[in-house]
């Protein structure tokens, strides 16, 4: 029997197979609102997982008018899993809230932050294109490598040194050149409200992987891109996808110490959500830093699944600056009651946000192809060691 309150999602038609999802947490006593780093940054019950998922039920079936104020919570999430992986039913919240804004987007109600992502996507993945022309990787590139890598948008876009160095290190770690994939994985499409278009450009990107033996993703978030939500879009990579600190792991013979060479004090791993929470990859970079450190990197107090967001993900940054930014602000507070020193991490997006912030914050291949150069020098002191001897 059917409840007495049960209605269809009329208005948001697209949300129907998410309706047991949203129901979850809508009939839920909302146990997770502690995990969400938006609604702890901002206490208002709107936007707790539940408050935000109820926001677009509502709509989708009629309770309350399609209007901004009702509409805009399904923006006020960074996708960090935090309310999934604390919730006993492992509730897509994240997933589900990126299903609304599409219908909602759809139905004309969306941000202006977000318009402005989907008007200016085009040139936004064009800066992808750049990193070909870097002199730093120049060397390292070969079109017809079997082994792709993808840098992600947001090191292309401000030409860090994380995303040269995670070309270069690539190259060396598999023993030669890499080609470079220049096609956007469309994360800001997805984030934005543009499922559609998200999907083409999934095709447009398995297009550009074919042939390739696999594809090395630098930035924590693409790889999620490609491997979680393409995927759940019903869109097959023809070459397997890992993160540059999975392959790192594999190689870590090739790795010298770096003793003193990340600055003086703790060098702290910041687990970024897309790589932990996201594609389950927690002992990868923990591994490489053991070994170029010479002991276990320094954490943070909440780490691992229990980390912390940087809050930078989702388009926050865009659409709720100020919570965005409080949320990076708690996030250093828990580094340096932790004793400060050096962050590592491998999100581009919380790269940035700690940057801006006045952190000293290094991306894992700028570590990882230090400690590369630290292994060749090594080699080489010896050779030279052994000459003199001979």
């Amino acid at each position: 029997m059917a409840r007495p309150d049960d209605r269809p999602l009329r208005r948001l038609p697209q949300l129907t197979p998410r309706k047991a999802t949203l129901e979850r947490c809508v009939f839920c006593p909302k146990l997770c609102r502690s995990a969400c780093p938006v609604s702890n940054a901002e206490p208002r019950e709107t936007l707790t997982p539940w408050g935000k998922m109820s926001m677009a039920y509502f709509v989708a079936n009629e309770s309350v008018p399609l209007s901004p104020s009702f509409a805009e919570p399904a923006w006020a999430c960074t996708g960090c899993f935090g309310c999934r992986d604390h919730c006993d039913h492992h509730n897509d919240v994240a997933g589900t809230l990126f299903a609304a804004r599409s219908a909602l987007a759809q139905a004309g109600e969306l941000p202006a932050p977000a318009r402005r992502v989907l008007d200016r996507f085009t040139e936004r993945a064009a800066a992808l294109g750049k990193v070909a022309a870097d002199p730093r990787v120049g060397p390292s590139v070969d079109a017809s490598a079997r082994v792709a890598v993808l840098v992600g948008c947001e090191h292309a876009r401000r030409g860090t040194e994380g995303g040269a160095d995670t070309v270069r290190a690539t190259a060396r770690l598999v023993g030669g050149k890499v080609a470079l994939v220049d096609v956007c994985c469309g994360a800001p499409l997805l984030y934005a409200g543009d499922h559609d278009g998200f999907v083409r450009q999934g095709a447009r990107i398995a297009e550009a992987l074919e042939g390739r033996e696999r594809v090395v993703v630098g930035d924590a978030g693409c790889a999620a891109a490609l491997r979680v939500h393409h995927a759940a879009a019903g869109v097959t990579m023809p070459a397997p996808v890992e993160h540059f600190s999975e392959l790192a792991a594999r190689e870590l013979g090739k790795l010298g110490r770096l003793d003193g060479a990340l600055g003086d004090g703790p060098v702290r791993w910041h687990d970024p959500c897309q790589l932990g929470r996201g594609l389950g990859v927690y002992e990868a970079p923990r591994q490489v830093l053991a070994r170029v450190l010479g002991r276990a990197p320094d954490e943070f107090e909440r780490r691992r699944a229990d980390g912390r967001c940087s809050g930078a993900g989702g388009l926050l940054p865009l659409t709720m600056p100020d919570v965005a930014r409080g949320i990076a602000e708690e996030r250093l507070a828990d580094h340096e009651r932790s004793g400060g020193g050096t962050v590592v991490t491998a999100c581009a997006s919380s790269l940035r946000s700690f940057q801006t912030r006045g952190a000293r914050v290094l991306d894992l291949a700028t570590v990882v192809l230090r400690a590369l150069d630290a292994a060749d020098g090594a080699r080489d002191r010896q050779t030279a060691t052994t000459g003199d001897g001979a």
